[in-house]
């Protein structure tokens, strides 16, 4: 079996075209998205194009938000991300709304041999955890309790690509669609590519490929700007302009494809 994983498209639509048209090229048996689809500058085409699609998806953290309420962020940079969520939510439909809430918790995919590969947005007990190549084994152990015997664990949310073992297992995450983060001392900027992975399986072999792609980021900048979107300056210039978020203490790291 072979399979694309994508996560963490956030209404980047440009970003996940590029990816679904290497995809194409791969002849996947299957693709599964790893959540938070819609929080971004085109909510309801990114969110058709994953209809169309016809893919499970995970939910993730902000397709959450969406459907039951914003938490309370602390801070300048929480206010801001509450606002322009808020404004992002209300582009959606009730018929948007019904398909996300047929996300999943977790999606599990097998083959003869058995649980090929267990995939979620955080980790199983929450969208909110981040499984990071710094988290220690034996917080990680906590994280993936319940996690089963899958060959693959797939999870998102962090927008940093990894592959770690666990156990007799290997953790993946296939990075970020629409927001893969670079960090650089102690800031954080977007990246100008788009994130994906594509995993293979049989009776003898396990694969696990981290991949990045192009995609046209000065239209994408632009459309943000156009957008009409609260904060629109702010957030194009996360790319156009190299500014970046304060992430002072926050581990995490990019891996190299």
């Amino acid at each position: 079996m072979r399979a694309g994983l994508i996560a963490d498209i956030h209404g980047n639509l440009p970003g996940l075209d590029a990816v679904l048209r290497e995809l194409e090229r791969e002849d996947v048996d299957e693709i599964i998205c790893l959540g938070d689809v819609a929080v971004g500058p085109k909510p309801v085409e990114t969110l058709e194009r994953v209809k169309e699609l016809g893919c499970r998806v995970v939910m993730g953290n902000w397709d959450a938000y969406f459907l039951d309420g914003f938490p309370r962020l602390e801070g300048e940079l929480g206010e801001r991300l509450v606002e322009i969520g808020a404004w992002w939510a209300g582009q959606l439909s009730p018929d948007h709304l019904s398909f996300m809430r047929r996300f999943e918790p977790t999606i599990e995919l097998a083959t003869a041999q058995g649980p090929f590969l267990i995939a979620f947005h955080g980790s199983p007990r929450s969208f909110e955890d981040s499984l990071l190549p710094t988290t220690p084994d034996a917080e990680l152990d906590r994280l993936l309790d319940g996690a089963g015997a899958a060959r693959l664990l797939a999870s998102g949310h962090t927008h940093f690509q990894m592959v770690r073992r666990h156990g007799e297992a290997l953790l993946v995450n296939p990075g970020s669609v629409g927001l893969p983060f670079l960090r650089q001392a102690d800031v954080m900027s977007i990246a100008p590519w788009a994130e994906y992975a594509v995993v293979e399986v049989d009776a003898e072999a396990l694969s696990v490929e981290v991949r990045r792609t192009t995609f046209d980021v000065e239209a994408h900048v632009r459309l943000i700007r156009s957008s009409g979107m609260p904060h629109a300056e702010w957030w194009a210039d996360l790319w156009a302009t190299g500014s970046a978020l304060d992430v002072t203490g926050r581990a995490g790291q990019t891996a190299m494809t």
